[in-house]
């Protein structure tokens, strides 16, 4: 068996055996940067993370319950701007993350 260097494993350049998650790790970043993009600065700083999943539900996860309730009222821009980076989501949900 021949050791394969990181770099090789994680380049998703190189197709290397983790360069899909590194790929959708990438993805789910520019995916929250566009949504915080979209909103008012004080909404936009609660906002952890988003994912797409497969049957095109946007997850969005924030700060707190608090924020999770505010957040739930911008669904159509945030929905907006996934759309607008070709993301194929038909609704949205906020939820609250872990320890963030």
């Amino acid at each position: 068996m021949t050791a394969k260097s990181l770099d090789d494993l994680l380049n998703p350049n190189k197709d290397g055996d983790l360069a899909s998650i590194v790929q959708r790790a990438q993805d789910m970043g520019e995916l929250a940067s566009a949504l915080v993009r979209a909103l008012p600065a004080d909404e936009a700083a609660s906002i952890v993370a988003a994912n797409v999943r497969d049957d095109g539900e946007l997850v969005v996860l924030c700060r707190s319950s608090a924020w999770a309730s505010r957040l739930r009222f911008s669904a159509d821009a945030l929905l907006e701007a996934a759309r607008s980076r070709g993301v194929e989501a038909s609704r949205c949900s906020v939820r609250v993350a872990r320890n963030s």
